[in-house]
């Protein structure tokens, strides 16, 4: 049997995960769902430009801490911890 994820392509995610040189907005974008995303870097001004092309939402603390808990998950093993 065929099982189908629905996906709402109109959710669109940033989460701003650092600024590099006072110049550049590093940031995670994610389509419909927050936990599946693509690390990004642009300028301050085509990063303003991107998120009102793409009418983004910025995550809430909540999905925030799960995606970075996840992240350090896959990094390390465990949440905080290296190996």
């Amino acid at each position: 049997m065929n099982e189908f994820i629905k996906v709402d392509t109109n959710k669109r995610y940033v989460h701003i995960t650092g600024i590099r040189n006072n110049n550049f907005i590093e940031f995670d974008f994610s389509i419909s769902e927050p936990g599946m995303y693509v690390e990004l870097i642009l300028p301050f001004d085509a990063f303003q430009i991107f998120c009102a092309n793409n009418q983004i939402m910025h995550l809430t603390s909540e999905q925030a801490a799960e995606v970075d808990y996840d992240r350090l998950k896959w990094r390390y093993g465990q949440p905080g911890i290296r190996q």
